[in-house]
């Protein structure tokens, strides 16, 4: 019997009691490859010693200190590595535990920012249908999975939202990545008109849109137009990279590829690789200047703020990443990954899309090709494809609701950042059974 409230408590779940490598293991000996990285955590796989000795070192030294009574040193390293490799004029970060965290940070900062302004009346923000920011209250309100959101709306503030940057089924016929860019930009300069350009203080988005929709990245030259609407109406941009960003799309913060920088950051997961629980969110130095130049106090925080152990483990993960090279290998083994899934999957009916950016794949079903009809949501298919994968040795990420928050089902994969090209392989070949052991293309 347990007493441990499990999110799906009608769903038993085995024990896991060792991992190694991209490897975990069940108390039964069962071993699981984990593609999925956990939800796309664990980015240098299981046990590596680096990071065991340096959480093991900070044990030594000091667990913990609260941060309205001191500082601590491994917090400093960790703000100064990142802040010397961030875009733009990124320039001060705030630990925190987790992406919600970092997100309620976001949006609490944007919303004193304009009060330290003395414009009051922003506080409007925007997000994108199809997005997730995270399970805390502000986090839901601004997100766009409605499946989520939906037993809470009575508790959540108002939020307004636009299309998301869906180029497998938005992008229109003879349309280009620029116009249709152009397009969704437009909508959300629009949008910001119509709440009254006065009233809005942010507009927030995934840099690659993550597990709500499935590693959805944005065509070209999308971001740099946001950021021109953005800029136009005095706006601030909120990026999240909780899940795609500390290396996951081969690039230390994904915003880069897009060759654009926000005003503020959030990022988690992959910050500390699972070792430790940790977020952060990164302000610019306008941002963080204003709240300097005011009031001098920002009304917000957290009981394990900049926690010791939890960043000097996120500096020996980001310490490892840099010096053994793995973002040139996300890059390689994610263009591996993407390639051998369109190749296995060229004939089944039921793929419709295989798109990411690095280690940061997903594969979209539907029901026909063709006019890439979504399967019935009531058979499940997403879950009955994690059960098979299970079964298979194979950890992934799916989701259902793709498409609108019913309808669609795909399936998100994460591996680690270590993962060798027989890895991929290996991942490709359990997937392709699984797939085809749910779904037989004769049945499609």
């Amino acid at each position: 019997m347990t007493h441990v409230f499990h999110r799906n408590p009608q769903r038993a779940l085995n024990c896991a009691v060792k991992g190694r490598g991209i490897y975990l293991f069940d108390r039964e000996g069962r071993q699981y490859l984990d593609a999925s990285g956990g939800a796309a955590v664990s980015c240098l796989g299981h046990g590596h010693p680096d990071v065991i000795a340096a959480i093991k070192t900070q044990l030594d030294q000091m667990e913990y200190a609260h941060s309205s009574f001191f500082t601590n040193q491994p917090c400093e390293d960790l703000a100064d590595f990142l802040i010397e490799r961030a875009p733009g004029d990124l320039d001060r970060v705030y630990f925190v535990s987790g992406g919600s965290e970092a997100i309620e940070a976001s949006l609490k900062l944007a919303r004193q920012y304009f009060v330290e302004r003395g414009e009051l009346q922003r506080s409007q923000f925007i997000a994108r249908r199809q997005s997730y920011h995270g399970n805390t209250l502000g986090a839901l309100a601004i997100g766009g999975n409605a499946q989520r959101r939906q037993p809470f709306l009575p508790l959540l503030v108002p939020a307004h939202h636009v299309s998301p940057c869906y180029a497998y089924r938005d992008q229109r016929p003879g349309e280009t990545e620029e116009q249709y860019a152009a397009r969704l930009a437009d909508e959300l300069d629009q949008k910001i008109r119509e709440i009254g350009p006065d009233r809005v203080a942010a507009f927030v988005a995934e840099t690659v849109v993550g597990s709500t929709a499935g590693a959805l990245p944005p065509v070209r030259t999308y971001f740099q137009r946001i950021r021109e609407v953005c800029d136009r109406h005095g706006v601030l941009l909120i990026l999240d990279e909780v899940m795609s960003g500390m290396g996951r799309t081969g690039h230390l913060y994904a915003c880069a590829e897009d060759g654009i920088a926000p005003d503020i950051l959030a990022i988690a997961k992959g910050l500390g690789g699972g070792y430790q629980p940790i977020g952060a969110m990164l302000a610019s130095r306008r941002v963080y200047d204003t709240i300097v130049g005011g009031s001098g106090f920002f009304q917000h925080g957290h009981t394990y703020m900049a926690h010791a152990t939890a960043c000097a483990a996120a500096l020996a993960v980001q310490r490892v990443i840099e010096r053994d090279g793995l973002l040139a290998n996300v890059l390689e083994r994610g263009e591996q990954l993407r390639t051998r899934l369109r190749e296995v999957f060229a004939d089944h009916p039921n793929v419709g899309d295989v798109r990411g950016r690095g280690l940061f794949v997903a594969v979209e079903f539907v029901r026909d090709r063709g006019d890439k009809s979504t399967l019935d949501p009531a058979l499940k298919t997403h879950a009955r494809l994690k059960r098979q994968a299970l079964e298979n040795g194979l950890m992934t990420y799916p989701m259902g609701g793709t498409v609108d928050g019913v309808h669609g089902d795909h399936v998100l994969l994460a591996p680690p950042f270590i993962c060798t090209a027989a890895d991929i392989d290996e991942i490709v070949t359990r997937l392709d059974r699984t797939v085809r052991q749910v779904l037989p293309p004769q049945a499609a």
